[in-house]
């Protein structure tokens, strides 16, 4: 499989923000996002070819007790299912980073789906209509709501996204508390402007506020 890094950091998003977690990148995505933070992984896939028992060995070597499989999409990925149930025979707790597009029945012990609003469609560039027509997949998002432990993560730009948020929600009957918004940024002070009104978004409506500690300590930094 086409693996753009692995490293060790914090998660930096989500329900375990801060836990000390290994982050296995594939390469590769069906989607392209505008605001992309990971644009060698999706616009320009780069990566090398590796197999999936390198992978694990590589992953034990930091000796963490969570694991990210992220991407890209990791859900495209060809051994994901593979490398998911090694590292699980390793006894790893494992996220899985996903869109939400596409359904593979990995190992998982919590599903971090980000459906891309209306916000993540690029402009001006060939990719806009296939993205805009494939961004939303309400039949896997609920399969995947109904296999795994999970949560929804949103990444919102500007207030009017709230609709798009409790409209998607209130169609897949998804809890409040299961619902997390993070600002979209690549630096900390984008960051800090949209989380004013954010968490007072967040408030209002019961749901969860995510950071994005990795942007607030590295910014824009890769393999971090």
């Amino acid at each position: 499989m086409k693996i753009a890094e692995v490293f060790y950091s914090v998660q930096g998003e989500g329900k375990l923000v801060g836990v000390p977690s290994v982050f296995v990148r594939t390469s590769g995505c069906n989607l392209r996002c505008g605001w992309c933070d990971t644009p060698y992984t999706s616009w320009t896939p780069e990566g090398e070819a590796r197999s999936v028992e390198s992978l694990v060995e590589q992953v034990s070597r930091f000796g963490a007790k969570h694991v990210v499989v992220t991407g890209g999409e990791p859900m495209i990925a060809p051994e994901v299912v593979a490398l998911t149930e090694a590292l699980r025979a390793r006894g790893l707790h494992i996220t899985v980073e996903t869109a939400g597009t596409v359904f593979a029945p990995v190992a998982c012990d919590l599903m971090s789906i980000s459906p891309k609003l209306s916000n993540s469609t690029p402009d001006d560039s060939k990719w806009a209509a296939v993205h805009e027509r494939t961004r939303i997949n309400l039949d896997v998002l609920r399969k995947m709501i109904g296999s795994y432990a999970y949560q929804l993560k949103f990444v919102v730009a500007a207030p009017a996204d709230l609709q798009e948020v409790l409209e998607l929600t209130r169609r897949l009957d998804v809890p409040a508390g299961e619902v997390l918004l993070m600002p979209e940024g690549r630096t900390p002070e984008r960051l800090r402007e949209r989380a004013a009104w954010l968490v007072e978004l967040c408030l209002v409506h019961g749901f969860r506020y995510s950071p994005r500690v990795h942007v607030d300590i590295w910014g824009d930094r890769r393999g971090v």
